[in-house]
């Protein structure tokens, strides 16, 4: 009896010394893919920890909010920069808990994004702005726009969530499933296996692209990147996004606000007729385009196409 007990207390102990391992040289390679990246950036010291932006150009300010992902950045925005920069004040932000922002183990909610993109445009840019938002992380400009109308401009939301997705608010199973997932070893065994390298270009490939063959190192390797800087503390955002509670019902904000919003969807995403009929049911005045052959992120995959839309909106 004795010797199965010490057999199994040194099996538990080579697993728990296996898992770690496996999460250190997660954290190795990850160091190792952001040496090679271009990683200036600036720094807005917030109460909820510090975030990372970038600021290029000069003109009217225009705000840059990628996707709420752990493993989404303001990399999203690298291939229109360049070009937007020429004639606006380009911010590109990191969200709190994503990119190369801190990721502190906190319970992350629509209002949370709302305080910081609000504070950001007061305390950083300091003057009334246009935001450009991608998927889940519209719901937080339409928010911010409703209880803050002062400092926010046009809305462009980019394949935004389905109203009855942002709808679904967190349970009681859910909640469960949050404390698992921030585990500090299991959990963070777990995210890194959600968000290793393979998983990261597999998801690229059939649900971010339209053409995988343009899924290569330049996208899957800051993206793995974003998703691991922080040793694993990633885990806290995902669960967050997991159990719902970056979600918020904005129907009523949709109705509600005055500013000019514009729709760009991929054509390719399979959602973007019922976005389209959904945002315009509260709020008629909405505008939209579509850009043929892109999925879920049309600033990548057809820079070109996309600046010219998004242009167009600005300029309007």
């Amino acid at each position: 009896m004795k010797k199965k007990v010490i057999t199994a207390v040194l099996a538990t102990g080579a697993t728990l010394a296996s898992i770690y391992a496996f999460n250190r040289l997660v954290d190795y390679r990850s160091d190792l893919k952001k040496s090679h990246l271009d990683t200036i950036r600036r720094k807005m010291t917030w109460r909820y920890g510090n975030v990372s932006y970038i600021k290029k150009g000069s003109g009217k300010p225009v705000l840059l909010i990628h996707d709420l992902k752990p493993c989404a950045s303001s990399f999203e925005w690298e291939r229109i920069i360049n070009s937007l920069s020429k004639n606006h004040t380009v911010y590109a932000i990191d969200l709190l808990g994503c990119g190369l922002s801190q990721k502190p183990n906190l319970t992350y909610t629509n209002y949370l994004y709302v305080q910081l993109i609000t504070d950001f445009v007061k305390n950083i840019i300091g003057v009334k702005t246009d935001i450009v938002a991608t998927g889940g992380s519209g719901s937080f400009a339409v928010m911010a726009t409703n209880m803050n109308p002062e400092y926010f401009k046009k809305i462009i939301l980019v394949n935004p969530l389905r109203l009855e997705k942002l709808a679904k608010t967190t349970n009681k199973t859910k909640a469960i499933m949050m404390r698992a997932l921030v585990a500090p070893l299991f959990g963070t065994l777990l995210y890194n296996l959600v968000f290793s390298e393979h998983n990261l270009k597999r998801y690229m490939e059939k649900s971010g692209y339209s053409k995988s063959h343009l899924v290569s190192n330049r996208n899957t390797n800051p993206a793995f990147v974003a998703a691991h800087d922080g040793q694993g503390t990633g885990k806290y955002l995902h669960s967050s996004i997991i159990s719902n509670y970056t979600n918020i019902n904005i129907a009523f904000a949709l109705k509600r606000i005055n500013n000019s919003i514009y729709l760009i969807m991929g054509s390719d995403n399979p959602d973007a007729n019922a976005i389209d009929k959904e945002y315009k049911l509260y709020n008629p005045s909405i505008e939209s385009t579509v850009i043929k052959n892109t999925k879920m992120l049309p600033q990548q995959e057809r820079p070109e196409a996309f600046i010219k839309e998004l242009n167009i909106f600005l300029n309007d």
